[in-house]
């Protein structure tokens, strides 16, 4: 059997006793994955074929081609391990590609692209640059995450990503810009599909989450923990095959909208779609486009849908079995991955269509067997139930904030098991990467049947909801309620009655949410920095930024709504707008520029971090001497939040009643002086008639 280009080695281990031979490693790994991505792409006949844009949510090929060269000259230059560029114009065209949005978001600009021999001279020139900082760069071991080494680990998965999504691309262009290649050779056996059944499944309590001393490379969603009671359930034996959901099209099922969840149901009006992507029906009958081919519907290779078609089918199966059926979580999926008992780094053999070890495209569902069920790992990805969220603990990477961030606002959701061309850390156990739901890859699916909800297992981010984000909305924006001033304003104009500045340059608002606060200091302040957690409310806040306008809904009662709006001009905010900048970020691990404020504005914060005695500490490096500290908290401390170990009050200390301004006083008084104590009171709207009424205390601290 042919194999694809030099086979496509495991993920690099991070540990070893050499570092000169690892140093060969990691130059070994980095030139076969450069070699394996441009064989890809060699598949290409014509250059025409590179401006096409196959994918209408996507960019055209030639982004890609060049977007993975790009990606090594800009962290290494982020990072301070790389002095000069190759080429600016092209390290700022090919920089950022696009999310998968919805449907009908088509990104219409036409941009003036190079030419493909210039991104082949180009990609030359920063191979030789990449080897170059390989050979040079200072490797201790283990490699570490503030290690070059990491970069260009992130680099190397961060391309075979792009191999996997590139090859999707390539899948959607017309046959006759792609050639068929010995190095690529898809699965030659086809027939008819074994009947699917469930098998049962015990249930048990699984904690996820990838170790800090992990031995391979992790994107920043792996990293932390979380737990979750997984019930005995069901599962399907076998992917479900292309013959299996023909008989839900032959039943009308994309005609059928009772099977489809309301998202479903707006992408089928939209798209009008009548079958799987990759299916044709013509003269009665089915075809499907493999890579580099067309060929009669293969009955036992495994179907490649969306989320919302997978989900659609469990409807169907559902109503058809009278059974509560339904997708896999992350974590029963995970139950299943302990069947196989080793990880990708220390394959022999890979145990499944994976990695591309067999094939450049699925082959039958019963090839791979695990403990009685088949495709544990590999063939196609797994839609999952799950939204992506991150685990606890979770921190962004400094030189990469938003790999994993922009997911987290419940609307994509994870796949698991990876593919035939899943190489790298997507091949690993805890790799997590999460699409669209209406998107496709080389994806497909398995189902259980169970009784739990999935929700009772894990809950996306309780600050990823749209009804959340009004709230928080109308409270930075909307109207006053029982008297309460504006907390953001009134907040600001408190403690700013209470210092005495003798410079206004810059300002932190650190948790600023939605960002009302931000604009407010913007009155005194030259500069302010605005940072969130959540992407979602940083979202809204830029989005503020750039439109001048919010619109939003707040419920009144049940299902009835109120439509509000909230303006920065009639709210009186005008040049403030052009001094905020808004980012995401980390309060417990911030950038290195993120220093220098005359004032450290801190609002309902403290008592959400996990670690509040850390920020306190190191907050205090990025204030200037003479500078202030306000936080403003109810000091509501949860455990959901906060372990108990670690909050600052609300305990007994030897026996004796120990608050939070105790707390916060022993933590800070070393280097700062309190100012002044007091309580501002602030209103949240749930609905017309439920409000929250809360007391923040303030405490400003002047530092000595």
């Amino acid at each position: 059997m042919d194999k694809p280009i030099t086979q496509a080695p495991q993920t690099l281990k991070l540990m070893g006793e050499n570092e000169a031979t690892k140093r060969q490693e990691l130059k070994r790994y980095f030139n076969q994955t450069w070699a394996l991505y441009e064989s890809l792409f060699d598949l290409i006949k014509e250059d025409s074929a590179y401006y096409l844009k196959a994918e209408p949510l996507r960019h055209p090929l030639i982004f890609y081609f060049g977007h993975t060269a790009t990606f090594y000259i800009n962290k290494l230059k982020l990072g301070k391990f790389l002095d000069e560029r190759v080429n600016d114009h092209f390290e700022s065209m090919f920089a950022i590609g696009v999310d998968e949005m919805s449907w009908d978001d088509l990104n219409e600009q036409h941009y003036p692209w190079p030419q493909v021999a210039q991104v082949h001279a180009y990609r030359q020139q920063v191979n030789a640059v990449v080897n170059r900082v390989i050979d040079e760069m200072p490797l201790t071991l283990p490699i570490t995450q503030d290690s070059p080494a990491w970069i260009i680990l992130m680099g190397i998965e961060h391309e075979r990503i792009h191999l996997e999504t590139s090859s999707v691309i390539i899948r959607q262009l017309p046959l006759e810009y792609v050639a068929t290649s010995q190095l690529w050779p898809a699965c030659q056996d086809v027939g008819s599909a074994e009947t699917n059944s469930l098998i049962a499944v015990k249930g048990k309590k699984i904690t996820l989450g990838k170790l800090e001393q992990d031995q391979t490379y992790g994107w920043d969603n792996e990293y932390g923990n979380k737990t979750f009671n997984v019930a005995d359930f069901k599962a399907s034996q076998f992917l479900v095959s292309n013959q299996e959901y023909l008989a839900f099209v032959e039943a009308e099922g994309y005609q059928s909208p009772q099977f489809w969840n309301e998202e479903g149901q707006a992408w089928l009006a939209y798209t009008q779609a009548k079958m799987p992507r990759f299916w044709r029906l013509q003269q009665d009958k089915w075809w499907q486009r493999n890579l580099t081919e067309e060929i009669p519907l293969p009955l036992n290779w495994p179907v490649e849908v969306n989320q919302l078609e997978a989900k659609a089918f469990c409807n169907w199966k559902a109503e058809q079995t009278q059974s509560n059926i339904r997708l896999l979580t992350e974590e029963e999926w995970s139950i299943l991955r302990e069947n196989i008992p080793t990880d990708a780094p220390d394959w022999q053999e890979a145990p499944g269509n994976i990695s591309l070890a067999y094939y450049a495209s699925s082959c039958p569902v019963n090839r791979f067997s695990h403990n009685g069920f088949f495709d544990i790992v590999g063939n196609v990805w797994q839609w999952t139930e799950t939204a992506i969220d991150g685990f606890n603990g979770f921190a962004v990477h400094p030189l990469y904030d938003d790999f994993s961030t922009p997911t987290f606002d419940g609307k994509h959701n994870l796949i698991k098991g990876g593919s035939w061309i899943s190489t790298g850390n997507e091949a690993i156990a805890s790799s997590r990467y999460a699409f669209r739901r209406h998107f496709y890859q080389h994806a497909g699916f398995r189902y259980v049947e169970s009784t739990q909800n999935p929700t009772q297992m894990a809950e996306v981010n309780v600050y990823e909801t749209d009804e959340l984000i009004s709230q928080y909305l109308e409270f930075h924006y909307g109207a006053e309620y029982f008297g309460v001033p504006n907390f953001c304003v009134n907040g600001v104009q408190q403690a700013l009655a209470e210092i005495q500045l003798t410079h206004t340059s810059k300002a932190l608002d650190i948790g600023c949410s939605v960002g009302r606060a931000s604009f407010e200091l913007a009155k005194v302040f030259e500069h302010v920095d605005g940072i969130d957690f959540s992407a979602r409310f940083i979202q809204q806040a830029y989005a503020l930024t750039e439109q001048g306008e919010k619109r939003y809904t707040i419920r009144t009662e049940g299902d009835l709504q109120e439509f509000k709006s909230a303006n920065l001009a009639k709210l009186g905010y005008g040049p403030e707008v052009k001094k905020v900048n808004f980012m995401q970020g980390d309060a417990c691990n911030l950038k290195p520029i993120y220093t220098g404020y005359d004032l450290v504005y801190a609002s309902n914060l403290i008592d959400r971090l996990n670690d509040p005695k850390h920020f306190l500490t190191s907050i205090a490096q990025r204030i200037n001497q003479a500078g202030y500290l306000v936080i403003a908290s109810p000091y509501t401390w949860l455990e959901d939040y906060t372990p108990k170990d670690k909050w600052l009050g609300g305990v007994k200390v030897k026996g004796e009643n120990f608050t939070t301004l105790d707390g916060l006083t022993e933590t800070l008084i070393g280097q700062f002086e309190l100012v002044a104590v007091k309580e501002i009171p602030f209103v949240i709207r749930e609905t017309k008639r439920k409000f929250q009424h809360s007391i923040s205390e303030m405490t400003i601290w002047r530092k000595r």
